[in-house]
């Protein structure tokens, strides 16, 4: 939350603990529509993408076997403008609910398991690299296929750590 300085946690359904807004990506849906859409089925709020903190690309199989393959790409995000900042609290189908934390909060959530803690350490290392200025990149680095490419890397690659604040991580995944 840019006026806070905390990040968002999810509280994952089914005893998981906390974690990011996350989820797949819908047929027809960009990964841009996917992370606002699970980031409000998730947490409740409504979000503007900033940048991206990371695209991992995963493939998977034996040789010989079909390939699955994997992409996740970590949206950097802050709570849309003119709408509300407060996370839901009522359990419902997608998460038990969700809170703005600190990283303090989020190291002390670290060293408990699930239910009572983090899902995993991923939320709370980006939210550490974002606290640390680490770079992130612009939305325009990944672009939709019809568009082409609308960037060349090393001008993204320049302007990333400019203007960071920190506020909502997000990650979706394709398969």
């Amino acid at each position: 939350h840019p006026a806070t300085g905390c990040f968002l946690a999810v509280k994952e359904s089914r005893g998981r603990g906390w974690w990011l807004p996350a989820g797949h990506v819908d047929r027809g849906q960009t990964f841009a529509e996917a992370a606002r859409r699970e980031a409000l089925e998730e947490s409740g709020l409504e979000v503007d993408l900033v940048g991206i903190l990371g695209i991992e690309h995963t493939l998977k199989g034996l040789p010989g076997e079909e390939e699955d393959a994997r992409m996740r790409v970590i949206y950097y995000a802050r709570p849309a403008k003119g709408r509300s900042d407060k996370p839901k609290s009522k359990p419902d189908e997608e998460s038990d609910g969700a809170a703005w934390m600190t990283i303090e909060q989020l190291e002390r959530l670290a060293t408990k398991p699930p239910p009572a803690g983090l899902r995993g350490k991923e939320l709370l290392r980006w939210g550490k690299h974002v606290e640390a200025g680490g770079p992130v990149f612009p939305l325009a680095l990944i672009g939709e296929e019809s568009q082409g490419p609308s960037l060349s890397l090393a001008s993204t690659a320049e302007s990333a750590s400019c203007g960071v604040q920190r506020g909502v991580l997000a990650n979706h995944s394709s398969r």
